[in-house]
């Protein structure tokens, strides 16, 4: 977010078979659904069977294929209305993985997932996360590609890889003289073109891949699973994916766990300008811990730490450092870089040999951290639709801005919020691709408004460089739910391997037990 952070089988089930051979398994097909509250004119989908197979076909990358394709998954494709509100009409398919409950005489259920983004694909994430807390004993768990990502068809395509690595090495948006800014609004509005022309069902396809619709495709996938009640972790984004179903579907929530909140009443600008304030305080806790060594790369004084910084990286904006395989590192990658190493106290000893580096007129470290950010496979230069979906999905679900006084105003309290980020040039009116897209958005802010909705867990990081803290407070009492707060400084807690979170959040979805109020968790 950066720049652009037990139910009862409802029905028989159906075998197409069980091993080759080889022993490795084949196709199989099962029916389950329609289990639960089913709307009307959707019974098909609800009651639809699902073909389990082999994982490897749904990657994205060489990454994805060895977490996805490891013992005990399966994936198949679920299939749903384009448009909810005609549904006799065009249908596309959801990418759904599932690693089955080990002790299937203790299972409760399915536990569905997302990681966020917007846009980002859930196959790998589930298929990682199983192994943590015990908790795939007594749950499925199920990851999922939002409609338009990853392993669902259409994608949502705009730029191809050329095009993006193009867009990554121009650097035009430190360019905000009269005619920067007309050529970047030029391009945006060719972007937004791009993304109806090359989508599969064009217009139609990005009228449609908001969170409105994602949580709709969610509770099929409820159904399918043969689930009475979902079960549902999400993280960063994915909480507000989690926070419209239980609006628009209390009633069939059995729990959740929302990670890394995001403030459901926050306006974009608003919530840009609290992200840069949480960037800016992780850049900062990065400073406290680099000037403690004797090879930080930003100096011992961290009173002069954020001076030094950007004495390193503004260069770039006019001198980008060429790698050995040609590519060059702009200002846009560089900054980019170290934004993906905020997320995690993980990564800030790779963001300290990056900026080590760039003293010697070397990015390599940071070209990696930034490749990391776009998902960008450093093999074969492809990229995954995160970045493009990401766009699609922002467009539709908040209103858009185009008045270029907003947007000056937005960048210069963005400025204002997170000054190690600040380039040096004036801020800029040009507006972003949302201002072109073809299609009106389908979502805005709100306090979200929930009758009947069993209680809720929101787990918030003190130190969360993309979704603050008190945004996490904020849901939690706007839903009414329990807070868990992690004191670090990182971006979402939940399966990391903090046992304290992890005892917490697994107590709660096996049992329903929120933890107690006021607890908290420290790194």
């Amino acid at each position: 977010m950066h720049r652009r952070t037990p139910a009862l089988l409802a029905a028989a089930l159906l075998l197409a078979g069980c091993t080759t051979t080889a022993g490795t398994p084949v196709a199989q097909t099962e029916r389950r659904g329609p289990t639960g509250a089913v709307p009307q004119g959707l019974e098909r989908f609800y009651g639809q069977s699902l073909t389990w197979e082999d994982c490897a076909g749904y990657a994205e990358t060489d990454d994805d294929r060895k977490t996805i394709t490891a013992d005990g998954m399966r994936c198949a494709h679920l299939t749903v209305p384009l448009d909810y509100t005609k549904p006799g009409g065009d249908t596309i398919t959801i990418g759904v993985l599932r690693k089955q409950a080990t002790r299937p005489q203790d299972r409760i259920g399915s536990l569905v997932i997302n990681p966020g983004g917007p846009g980002a694909a859930g196959l790998s994430t589930a298929a990682r996360l199983s192994s943590e807390a015990g908790l795939n004993e007594r749950f499925d768990f199920v990851g999922f590609d939002p409609r338009g990502v990853g392993s669902s068809d259409p994608v949502i395509t705009c730029l191809t890889d050329r095009e993006r690595d193009e867009e990554r090495a121009e650097d035009d948006e430190v360019d905000t003289s009269a005619a920067g800014v007309a050529k970047q609004n030029e391009e945006n509005k060719d972007f937004a073109a791009k993304c109806a022309q090359r989508t599969g069902k064009g217009a139609a396809m990005l009228a449609n891949v908001g969170t409105r619709d994602v949580v709709k495709d969610i509770d099929v996938l409820r159904s399918a699973l043969g689930d009475e009640k979902l079960t549902y972790l999400g993280f960063s984004y994915g909480t507000r994916i989690g926070t419209t179903y239980a609006e628009t579907f209390p009633a069939n929530v059995r729990a959740m766990v929302l990670d890394g909140a995001l403030d459901p009443s926050q306006d974009v600008v608003d919530e840009l300008v609290a992200q840069g304030q949480g960037f800016q305080k992780a850049f900062t806790d990065f400073v406290g811990w680099c000037v403690q060594r004797q090879d930080c790369s930003l100096g011992r004084d961290a009173s002069q730490a954020q001076a030094a910084f950007q004495a390193l990286v503004r260069p770039l904006e006019t001198r980008p450092v060429t790698l050995a395989d040609g590519r060059k590192l702009s200002y846009g990658d560089a900054t980019t870089g170290v934004v993906q190493a905020l997320y995690s106290e993980q990564l800030w000893e790779p963001l300290n040999t990056g900026l080590n580096e760039l003293k010697q007129n070397q990015g390599r470290y940071l070209m990696l951290l930034a490749d990391a950010y776009e998902e960008r496979d450093q093999t074969t230069g492809e990229y995954s639709s995160t970045q493009d979906a990401f766009t699609a999905i922002r467009c539709v679900d908040d209103p858009r801005v185009t008045d270029p006084a907003v947007v000056l105003q937005a960048q210069t309290r963005y400025k204002q919020a997170a000054p190690f980020l600040d380039d040096g040039n004036p801020p800029s009116a040009a507006l972003d691709a949302c201002a072109f897209w073809p299609v009106p958005n389908t979502g805005e802010p709100h306090l979200p408004q929930v009758q009947g909705l069993p209680p809720t867990l929101v787990i918030s990081t003190t130190g969360d460089p993309a979704t603050p803290y008190e945004a996490g407070v904020n849901l939690a009492k706007a839903l009414g739910g329990g807070l868990l707060t992690y004191e670090a400084t990182q971006h979402t807690a939940f399966l990391q391997g903090d046992s304290c979170v992890d005892d917490a959040g697994k107590a709660y979805l096996e049992d329903l037990t929120l933890p107690a109020a006021g607890k908290r968790c420290s790194s």
